[in-house]
C-alpha cells in the first residue's frame, strides 16, 4: 500500500481514475494532525448523516451524503487507519439507531451496537483499497452492498437494521427495490453518493490546477450521474408492475396493551387478548351501524393472544366470539407452546367464524435475546434479566402465503420484514397483499416502530403490493404499492381501520430475480478487492530498490 501523502496514484484532472491520496503537508497546507482530525470528523459525520436519513428523522437525502463523507475520509489512507475510521462511523450510526434495545438494559443495547459496528471496519478497509482503482465510485457502492449482505446473515441469523435502503421507503431511490430488492436500492444510494464525491473532487482538482472550463466537463457529467440515479428510480416501479386482480376490504386491529414500553409488556396475557377481542367487537358495531363496510378479512397483531388458544379453551372461545361477531375470517397472532412450555412458535393463524383455527404462518426470523436466548446457559449467567425470556422461540420454515377472505396474504411477522427472503417467497407463492403482524409494544415512542414501518413501505414497492401492518400498540398502518402511507395509527391507543386494497397478481423483477442482484453486486465488490490487492502488490514491487548490477537479490 502506498503511504499517505504520496502522489503516485492520484486521479487525473477529470476524476476518472482512482481517487487521490491525501496531499503531502507543506508550509501552506494542512498539518498531518489536522488532516487526521478532519478525516475522523468526516467519518463520524457520515455515521450521523446515515442515522438522520433513517426514521424517525427521515432526512432521506442525507443517505448519499453519508456515503460521500465516509468515502472522502477513507481516500488514500492506510488500511489500519481505514478500519478505525470505519468503526467510528459505524458507532456514530449504530449506538443511537438501536437505543430502543435499552429496554433490555444498557449492556444488551451496547453489546449489540458494538457487534453491528464491527462490520464497518472491513468495509472501510475495502473502500480505502478500491478507492485507488479506476471506476472507484462503482466499486465503493458495491462494498456497501457486501457489508449489508454479510451483516444480514451473520451471526445468529443476522441483523440488517440500518441498511441504506431502509431510509428510502417512498423516495426516488425506493424504486430500485422493485428491480433488485433492498440490495439494489442500497447500491443506488451509495452510487449516487460516490458519484457526487467524484464530481466534487474533480472540480476541486481542476480549480487547484488552474484548468479552464473544459476541465469541468467530466465533473459535471459525474454530478449529472449522481442526480440521474434517483431520477431513474422514480420510473423503476413501472417496469413489470403487477396488475390488479381484485379489490379486498381489509380491516386492521390495534388493541393496545398494559404497561407500554416495559419489558414485561405481556405480563397480563388475558388482558391483551381481551383488548383485541373488544376492538374487533367495536369494529363490528361500526359495521352494523353502517359506518364502515364489513371487511372480507381482519388482520390482528403478533401476540394478540400470547395465550395458547390451541390448548386454552377460554382463549379459543374469545377468539371464536370475535370472529363470529365480525362475520369475517381473522388473521390472529397466537403463541403456540410445546407441551413442557420450554419452546414456542409465534404464529399468525387464519381463524374462521365457522371452523376456528386453520392455516397458519410461523415466524421465521426470531430476535436474539428477545424471543430466544442463544447459548442460554452462558449468557444468563452474566445477564440475569434474560431469564425473563422463559421459553425459546422456534423458527418456522415455510413461506407465509395464507389464503383468507377471497385473497392470499403474503405474511411476515415483525422482525421477518427486515429480511428479503420471507416476503419474497410468500409473494412468489401467490401472496397478493402484504400483511405484517407485529408487536413493538416494548419500543413505543423510541422510533423503532417508525423504522420498521419504513422497511414495510420499501417491501410494498419491492413487490408491487399494498401492505397492512397490525401492531399491538402501534404503529399500525395501510401502505400503498408505491410505498406511501395511506393510514397510520397513534401509538399506545386502541385503534381499528378499514380500507379497500388492490389484490395484485404478477411479479416484479425483484421478486423474480430473488437474491441474484445482491450476489452480483457482492461479487463485484470482491472482484474489486482482488484487483486492488494485485495493484498494491505491483506498486510495492515497483517501489522496491533495484539490485546492483551483477548482484542477485535473494
Amino acid at each position: 500500500m502506498v503511504a499517505e501523502g504520496t502522489r503516485s496514484d492520484a486521479c487525473d484532472a477529470e476524476g476518472t481514475g482512482p481517487a487521490p491520496p491525501a496531499p503531502a503537508p507543506s508550509a501552506h497546507g494542512p498539518r498531518p494532525g489536522r488532516t487526521a482530525l478532519l478525516r475522523a470528523a468526516a467519518a463520524a459525520a457520515a455515521g450521523l448523516a446515515q442515522l438522520l436519513s433513517l426514521p424517525p428523522y427521515g432526512l432521506w437525502w442525507l443517505g448519499p451524503i453519508a456515503v460521500a463523507l465516509l468515502g472522502w475520509a477513507l481516500i488514500g489512507v492506510r488500511l489500519r487507519r481505514a478500519a478505525w475510521l470505519g468503526l467510528l462511523s459505524g458507532a456514530a450510526l449504530m449506538v443511537p439507531l438501536i437505543q430502543w434495545q435499552n429496554v433490555f438494559g444498557a449492556d444488551v443495547w451496547l453489546v449489540i451496537a458494538a457487534a453491528e459496528t464491527v462490520y464497518f471496519a472491513p468495509m472501510a478497509m475495502g473502500i480505502a483499497a478500491v478507492s485507488r482503482l479506476p471506476g472507484w465510485p462503482v466499486w465503493t457502492a458495491a462494498m456497501w452492498v457486501l457489508q449489508e449482505a454479510v451483516r444480514a446473515r451473520f451471526p445468529l441469523g443476522g441483523f440488517p437494521w440500518g441498511k441504506l435502503a431502509f431510509a428510502q421507503p417512498d423516495t426516488p431511490f425506493s424504486g430500485y427495490a422493485a428491480l433488485g430488492s433492498s440490495p439494489l436500492a442500497s447500491f443506488a444510494v451509495a452510487l449516487s453518493g460516490t458519484l457526487l464525491l467524484a464530481a466534487v473532487l474533480g472540480a476541486v482538482r481542476a480549480r487547484a490546477r488552474g484548468l479552464g472550463p473544459r476541465a469541468l466537463a467530466v465533473p459535471a457529467a459525474l454530478l449529472a450521474g449522481a442526480v440521474a440515479v434517483p431520477l431513474f428510480g422514480m420510473a423503476a416501479p413501472r417496469i413489470g408492475a403487477p396488475a390488479t386482480d381484485d379489490t379486498v376490504t381489509v380491516a386492521l386491529i390495534q388493541g393496545n396493551v398494559p404497561n407500554v414500553g416495559e419489558m414485561d409488556i405481556l405480563g397480563e396475557r388475558m388482558q391483551v387478548l381481551q383488548n383485541h377481542v373488544d376492538t374487533v367487537e367495536e369494529l363490528a358495531e361500526a359495521v352494523d351501524s353502517g359506518e364502515v363496510e364489513r371487511p372480507d378479512l381482519v388482520v390482528l397483531p403478533e401476540n394478540a393472544s400470547d395465550l395458547d388458544a390451541y390448548s386454552d379453551p377460554e382463549a379459543a372461545a374469545l377468539i371464536d366470539r370475535a370472529a363470529e361477531r365480525i362475520g369475517a375470517p381473522l388473521l390472529f397472532g397466537i403463541t403456540r407452546y410445546s407441551d413442557d412450555g420450554t419452546e414456542r412458535e409465534i404464529r399468525s393463524v387464519v381463524w374462521s367464524p365457522e371452523d376456528g383455527p386453520g392455516d397458519h404462518y410461523t415466524k421465521r426470523y426470531l430476535v436474539p435475546f428477545g424471543e430466544y436466548i442463544p447459548f442460554r446457559d452462558f449468557f444468563t449467567r452474566f445477564v440475569s434479566r434474560l431469564e425473563q425470556v422463559g421459553s425459546d422461540g422456534v423458527p418456522g420454515t415455510e413461506p407465509g402465503a395464507l389464503p383468507i377472505g377471497g385473497t392470499t396474504l403474503a405474511t411476515a411477522i415483525c422482525f421477518d420484514v427486515a429480511f428479503d427472503l420471507p416476503l419474497r417467497e410468500a409473494v412468489a407463492e401467490g401472496g397478493q397483499i402484504i400483511a405484517v403482524p407485529t408487536n413493538n409494544a416494548n419500543y413505543n415512542f423510541t422510533g423503532q416502530s417508525d423504522q420498521q414501518l419504513a422497511i414495510t413501505q420499501l417491501r410494498a414497492v419491492e413487490h408491487g403490493r399494498p401492505a397492512v401492518v397490525a401492531a399491538t400498540s402501534g404503529v399500525s398502518a395501510f401502505v400503498d404499492p408505491d410505498g406511501s402511507v395511506a393510514y397510520r395509527s397513534p401509538e399506545a391507543e386502541r385503534a381499528w381501520q378499514v380500507a379497500e386494497l388492490p389484490a395484485k397478481e404478477g411479479l416484479t423483477p425483484a421478486t423474480r430475480l430473488g437474491a441474484l442482484p445482491e450476489a452480483a453486486l457482492s461479487a463485484l465488490a470482491l472482484g474489486a478487492l482482488a484487483a486492488a490487492a494485485v495493484a498494491a502488490r505491483r506498486r510495492r514491487a515497483a517501489d522496491r530498490p533495484a539490485a546492483p548490477q551483477g548482484e542477485t537479490r535473494v
